[in-house]
């Protein structure tokens, strides 16, 4: 039966009934309404829905901060607070009425409830919790229940990483909410956050994000009790208590069920529990819960609502009257009564309240909300100011509220600087939608509105980046679907699948980018697996078939496609034989892991066997026996390479026969190395080094020499044997090529290495050293050398012509007759002959001359690096050329006094000439001084090797050794001649056959 102002219906019911929206029903159904509802958010998202169905032009929305109120308005939605009074409009409505119990906003609710109505239809909506507490305060009231329409189900406790998707989970406090936030950003690739304090603009990006599935996750305080629609399956709480502006406190049931409620949606069943520092909730409060019965609410907070406005103490007697039913309640004091008394107490404002007018002003401007959450003396100081601009002219300076809103109007800085700048926007979007405070309203109300949305724009875009890891939660998105995931591979190798890069592909390995936590990489690796299992495959077809020009490897084993690592050497049975470790993932399957090993040990033992002829095809060869062959292992053993120190025993026991064998490959016996000439080149250079560094298992393996040089400087804290694999042979700081080597030694055979030599201009072309730097290398090579000075010769003068004296000189020698140089009694130079080293000694002394068939004795060898060695031939002794001295000149001869010289320079040339200091020029001599344990045998003439510098040649100096314990050997042992046959193909087998007749 309607009353005088139309029925009044309270539809009460738990969460998940359609309250909300059988009211908006309702009221489409009536030409005018007005429907009020708890939060902006809320209110902004019913004004939408309206506007859908009915367009803008009739639908009007009243909040605090805003305003939009067109010439035809029939609908009106607004926030409780902001409802206008006297509308008289044909319905009303007021949701979540249960908040009459709320100790700060009730007695605004408790007023809507006592005195809103519509002309022909009121509506309460809410918990059934206020059905006592309505039929007691509201005559006449009918009532109807609302069943849920989904099951609500308590699952305990679950870790946060463990919470299934279409989760929210709420936390009571704005840092609770950011912690939660990132702990499932770290592992589950985001959340959305939504707040009360959030403007409706970045609320409905943020709710969109997960509307729409960019994210799985929601983090919320409990603003998502409060009517809104969201997808969500499961409500876990962070926490079980709260703090309500004075103290911390449980949540009662109620409470609790209206924030689990928002799981499930419609007919989808939804679930509740606890996460975190939360303790799991009493059996009885679970009950509760589930079966939607609760305690009845028996207090309701109010306020009068008819305020005397004579004076402030007559304003704050009204506000603060007790109530006319014991159901109602005064509730803690509010903040714009708070705001009143500290205002009217201070002088500045008391002189200004003169009447009526001047305090509802000053209760006007206390209802200003302190948006910024600032101290209540700030806050008080700011509406101080405000009141006395509107009391003085009627309005707040235009110039003044500009400058306010220009010192917001900044979108750079984090979450929490955003979020103070929208707070501080809400209080002057709040002063501009008051009618009257200020000049041209319209276009304030557009430009806080304008600040408002690009805050919130930037507010949300900040809480995205801090909050949301787009290409984790995207992936896991696809992942749950189990859909084919398109994965992509640009020039550079960046891998983008679902338009999100994930790392890049180098080889057969995915390397990912941007991960910041295990869960992160987990579910990034597994997105690329599932999108690049065809492309390792694809790509693996292509290496097989790829040909050897696009393959390599480093100086440190590794095996490269291009320019990508695709595997790395491993130490093998045999150093020519190493094998191969392919890098590829596990994702892609042991098909392309086989592939790619197999294609990679046949590149390499087909770049060993090109690169390293020579030494396979000598062990290959069975023409190769005896003791060749065991010397030819050791050089396989070797790489081709081994110093003759290490070998001199195995090398004096090859007869003619067993080093032709050698000789057919390419073996070298040369004075300081026996090796194979053609893997000195630079190609089997750097891969010997890297076979040598496998077979010594090396952690860091050396790297070869820059190629064509001839010497290098010393590599510090190089590895034993690094030099002779390296093709190089140590001698001071420096280190010298082994064929060069070789061809500096066939020079030296020539020299007095007894007596002493001077470096040639050929000795120091070899090697392309400067003079001092070849001291250092001689050095190197047990050689002494001793530094001198001397004066530079001078180039001899051109002989100027000289005409023909009439009567000439009885002294001189006719013309065409060269002066004698030399006096007729001067004996002439004593050149001893040089001496040559026998084979047995260390580098310096010559070994037995091994001369290659077809190879004459003065014949230069052909290669660099081939020494004679035979140790059956007889030393090949050069007479070394006699040094090359100026020849001492008599003084000269002074013309007759008297006569003028013919053709004499001019005199201070002359003397200038003679007056200039003589230059000097430095020089070494080099004489052979090894060290005790180098010199293992005497010369083969029988003497000891001279100490000291001297002469070489003539009669041995000193007592030979006496037979205690001493050898003597003859100067030619006929035993050895006796011993070896003599070679047929060398070139000297005639020869030495006459001399045996």
């Amino acid at each position: 039966m309607d009353s005088p102002l139309g029925r009044v219906t309270a539809v009460l019911g738990p969460t998940n009934t359609g309250k909300t929206h059988y009211a908006i029903e309702r009221m489409l159904g009536h030409r005018t309404g007005i429907i009020g509802l708890p939060l902006r958010l809320l209110a902004r998202e019913v004004y939408d829905r309206l506007v859908a169905l009915r367009g803008p032009s009739v639908v009007a929305l009243v909040t605090g901060e805003e305003r939009i109120v067109p010439p035809r308005t029939a609908y009106w939605v607004c926030t409780v607070e902001a409802m206008p009074q006297g509308l008289g409009t044909d319905f009303a409505a007021v949701d979540e009425i249960q908040l009459c119990a709320d100790p700060e906003r009730g007695h605004v609710f408790t007023d809507r409830l006592l005195n809103m109505r519509g002309t022909h239809e009121t509506l309460f909506m809410g918990s059934d919790t206020m059905r006592p507490a309505i039929a007691q305060l509201v005559p006449k009231v009918q009532f109807a229940r609302r069943e849920r329409f989904s099951e609500l189900t308590y699952t305990g406790g679950k870790k946060i990483s463990r919470m299934p998707g279409r989760t929210a989970i709420v936390g009571f406090s704005v840092e609770n909410v950011y912690a939660i936030a990132e702990l499932l950003r770290r592992q589950k690739g985001g959340a959305a956050v939504v707040m009360g304090a959030l403007s409706p603009r970045t609320r409905n990006a943020q709710v969109a994000m997960y509307q729409n599935g960019d994210v799985d996750y929601l983090v919320a305080t409990d603003a998502i009790g409060m009517g809104l629609n969201l997808d969500i399956k499961h409500v876990a709480f962070s926490a079980t208590s709260k703090f309500d502006g004075r103290r911390i406190r449980p949540l009662l049931p109620h409470e609790l069920a209206q924030i689990a409620g928002r799981a499930g949606r419609y007919m989808q069943p939804g679930t509740f529990g606890v996460t975190g520092e939360a303790g799991p909730l009493e059996d009885d409060v679970v009950d509760a819960i589930q079966s939607h019965r609760f305690k009845p609410i028996e207090r309701l907070m109010w306020r009068a609502d008819r305020l005397e406005f004579g004076s402030p103490e007559a304003l704050i007697a009204s506000l603060e009257a007790p109530s006319p039913e014991q159901i109602l309640t005064r509730g803690r004091e509010a903040d714009d009564l708070q705001s009143l008394k500290t205002l009217s107490a201070l002088e500045g404002v008391a002189v200004r309240l003169r009447d009526a007018r001047d305090v509802r002003l000053l209760w006007d401007v206390c209802r200003i909300p302190d948006f910024q959450g600032i101290s209540h003396g700030e806050h008080t100081t700011l509406l101080a100011r405000i009141f006395g601009f509107l009391h003085e002219a009627g309005r707040v300076p235009g110039d003044w509220f500009a400058r306010q809103i220009k010192r917001i109007d900044r979108t750079e800085g984090d979450i929490d600087m955003l979020s103070k700048r929208l707070a501080y926007i809400r209080t002057w979007t709040y002063v501009a939608q008051r009618k009257g405070w200020v000049d041209d309203e319209a276009h304030w109300r557009e430009a806080t509105r304008a600040v408002e949305d690009r805050l919130s724009d930037a507010l949300h875009q900040a809480l995205t980046n801090r909050f949301v890891d787009r290409r984790t939660s995207v992936l896991l998105r696809r992942l749950k679907m189990k859909e084919g995931l398109l994965a992509d591979i640009n020039d550079k190798g960046e891998v983008i699948v679902e338009g999100e890069t994930l790392g890049h592909l180098e080889g057969f390995r995915f390397r990912q980018t941007g991960t910041a936590s295990p869960d992160e990489a987990r579910t990034v690796r597994q997105a690329a697996a599932q999108a690049l299992r065809p492309e390792f495959h694809l790509r693996a077809d292509r290496f097989y078939n790829a040909p050897d020009t696009e393959m390599d490897f480093t100086e440190q084993g590794g095996l490269m496609w291009g320019d990508q690592a695709v595997g790395k050497l491993v130490r093998g049975a045999e150093p020519l034989k190493p094998g191969v470790e392919p890098f590829v993932d596990d994702e892609a399957g042991p098909e392309v892991l086989q592939k790619v090993q197999r294609r990679l040990q046949h590149f390499i033992d087909r770049r060993i066997a090109a690169a390293m002829d020579p030494l396979v095809a000598m062990q290959r060869d069975e023409g190769v026996t005896g003791l060749a062959r065991g010397f030819a292992f050791r050089l396989i053993e070797n790489l081709g390479v081994l110093p003759r120190q290490d070998i001199a025993q195995e090398v004096k026991e090859l007869d003619q026969e067993a080093r032709g064998q050698l000789r057919r490959h390419g073996v070298r016996f040369g004075q300081f190395t026996i090796f194979q000439q053609l893997l000195l080149k630079p190609a089997p250079t750097r891969l010997r080094l890297v076979l040598w560094s496998l077979a010594r298992g090396l952690d860091e393996f050396p790297e070869a020499p820059p190629p064509g040089l001839v010497t290098v400087p010393a590599v510090r804290g190089a590895p034993e044997g690094y030099y002779p694999m390296a093709g190089y042979r140590l001698a001071g700081e420096r280190a010298i090529r082994i064929d060069m080597l070789e061809r500096l030694a066939d020079l030296l055979r020539s020299a007095d290495t007894r007596g002493g030599f001077e470096a040639t201009p050929d000795m120091l072309s070899i090697t392309g050293m400067t003079l001092d730097q070849f001291a250092d290398l001689m050095g190197g090579l047990g050689y002494a050398a001793e530094k001198g000075e001397r004066p530079k010769a001078r180039p001899a003068k051109a002989a100027a012509p000289e005409p023909v004296p009439s009567d000439p000189p009885a002294d001189l020698p006719p013309p065409g007759v060269p002066p004698q140089e030399t006096p007729p009694d001067m004996p002439p130079p004593d050149v001893p002959p040089a001496e040559t080293p026998p084979s047995d000694l260390p580098p310096g002394d010559v070994p037995p001359v091994d001369i290659p068939p077809g190879e004459t004795p003065d014949a230069p060898v052909e290669e660099p690096g081939q020494v004679p060695d035979r140790p059956d031939a007889p030393p090949h002794e050069t007479p070394p050329a006699p040094p090359e001295e100026e020849p001492e000149l008599p003084p000269a001869e002074m013309p007759p006094a008297g006569d003028p010289p013919t053709e004499a320079p001019p005199e201070h040339v002359a003397d200038a000439a003679e007056d200039a200091p003589p230059e000097t020029e430095a020089y070494y001599t080099f004489t052979w001084a090894p060290r005790r344990q180098q010199i293992r045998a005497p010369r083969r003439d029988g003497n000891a090797a001279p100490h000291g510098k001297g002469k070489s040649g003539g009669k041995p100096k000193g007592k030979p050794r006496g037979p205690q314990g001493a050898k003597t050997f003859e100067s030619k042992p006929a035993s050895r001649s006796r011993e070896k046959a003599i070679d047929p193909d060398n070139p000297f087998a005639a020869l030495a056959a006459l001399k045996g007749k």
